[in-house]
């Protein structure tokens, strides 16, 4: 048996002829039963609600993703190295990121830096969105936003300080009536 240094301390490698090696029985286990490399599941405790859990992998195709489930509570941290986050409980964060999707049950509530965002839910705070901001019909953005486009569904609610591209958006005046004078 080898041993070889890992971050937790030693790890016992299989040896061609050791118990653990791919000719014991410890080895009939299909691949598939095992948790694909790279991606760890933080479950919710004991609350029997183990399909509702914060989702921790990392995908090739679409990088890494964390998916906050229902009934999960995330609080007082900063979010990095994430490629999407998936908000369907609540999370109270910051975070600088590429995408952000909150589902129609779920609330995000604290500073966002993201290329695309994708609201079905609720956002309070600071939103900076570089390429596109999309507020489906049972949308709610709320706080200090900015975007570079942006598409709105009937019912979708933005309110607060709202620029756009980094540039104040426009405000139009009210129409001034001007009294036309007439000289005879």
């Amino acid at each position: 048996m080898l041993r070889s240094e890992t971050l937790f301390g030693k790890r016992e490698t299989p040896t061609p002829n050791s118990p653990l090696s791919a000719s014991n029985s410890l080895s009939s286990n299909s691949p598939s039963s095992f948790p694909k490399p790279g991606s760890q599941n933080i479950s919710s405790g004991n609350s029997g609600l183990s399909s509702q859990n914060a989702n921790i992998s990392s995908t090739t195709e679409g990088g890494s993703k964390l998916i906050v489930g229902p009934n999960i509570k995330l609080k007082g941290v900063e979010i990095t190295d994430c490629d999407t986050l998936v908000v369907e409980g609540r999370v109270e964060a910051t975070m600088n990121s590429r995408v952000i999707h909150i589902a129609e049950k779920g609330t995000f509530k604290g500073s966002a830096e993201i290329d695309k965002a994708e609201i079905h839910g609720n956002f309070e705070g600071n939103l900076t969105v570089r390429e596109t901001l999309i507020i489906h019909a049972t949308g709610v953005v709320t706080g200090k936003i900015r975007y570079g486009k942006l598409v709105v569904e009937e019912g979708g609610q933005l309110v607060g300080e709202v620029q756009v591209g980094g540039k104040p958006a426009a405000v139009v005046a009210p129409p001034v009536a001007v009294a036309a004078s007439t000289s005879v």
